[in-house]
């Protein structure tokens, strides 16, 4: 396991693999199961957008990725990267001129807390076999509607290589970046809101600094609570997928 990063060669990878790589400078990351000979099965939006918001930023997003021309596709797989759902593509275009990393999985809870958004699991995979046939399954039957924040191309990975998926009536999937993304927007607003309040109490310097290194502390503990408690190998609104004959 990667403790500073989970990159890895393509060489190195190994069917059923969940692998990743980072969109935007980071912002996001897009997810995918490796197959085999430079295949990898992944769930996007289609024509270059692998997110949604439902706002403006989905145009920014599908316009600063690489594509091929129209008149051009991919000479391995085609066009097949401008498809909706789950597909099938070559690796070259999953990563979109990124690098290419391994998402971990069994991890133990100070691991789990010590990484980044969207790289690694409490939850264990299951065996080669099974990962790839499910990949396969939804590759033919889909995977449901993409929603940003509840269906997404880890939320897919992820039920892959477990067998698990949220209830649909959950507000948020087992995304993990979504998860850090939830955490992180109230706990970053309470740090930020106690300053101005030991202002307006004219405490002095020591007072001030201890005030607002307290409320940071105090909300990246939140923070990190939030993110365990949304992960896949602990959270209880998961069922297991039944794939169907």
């Amino acid at each position: 396991m990667g403790v500073v990063s989970n990159k890895v060669e393509r060489e190195n990878l190994k069917p059923g693999d969940h692998i990743y790589s980072w969109r935007l400078a980071y912002a996001y990351s897009h997810h995918g199961i490796y197959v085999d000979k430079g295949n990898v099965i992944h769930f996007t939006q289609g024509d270059g957008q692998e997110i949604g918001t439902g706002t403006g930023l989905d145009h920014i997003i599908g316009s600063s990725l690489p594509q091929h021309p129209l008149d051009n596709p991919c000479p391995i797989c085609g066009d097949e990267s401008r498809r909706a759902g789950v597909i099938s593509s070559c690796i070259d275009c999953f990563l979109l001129g990124g690098d290419l990393y391994r998402y971990e999985y069994g991890v133990t809870r100070a691991f789990f807390l010590a990484k980044a958004r969207g790289t690694c699991t409490l939850a264990l995979s299951e065996s080669e076999e099974q990962v790839i046939h499910r990949a396969f399954y939804f590759h033919c039957m889909g995977f449901g509607v993409y929603h940003f924040m509840k269906n997404n191309c880890e939320d897919f990975a992820l039920c892959c290589k477990t067998g698990l998926k949220v209830f649909p009536t959950a507000k948020v999937g087992q995304s993990g970046q979504v998860a850090s993304f939830q955490a992180a927007a109230p706990t970053t607003f309470q740090a930020f809101l106690s300053v101005p309040l030991a202002v307006l109490a004219r405490s002095s310097p020591l007072v001030y600094a201890a005030t607002t290194i307290g409320s940071l502390v105090a909300s990246y503990g939140t923070y990190c609570v939030k993110r365990y408690i949304n992960d896949t190998g602990v959270r209880q609104d998961v069922k297991r997928v039944v794939l169907e004959g």
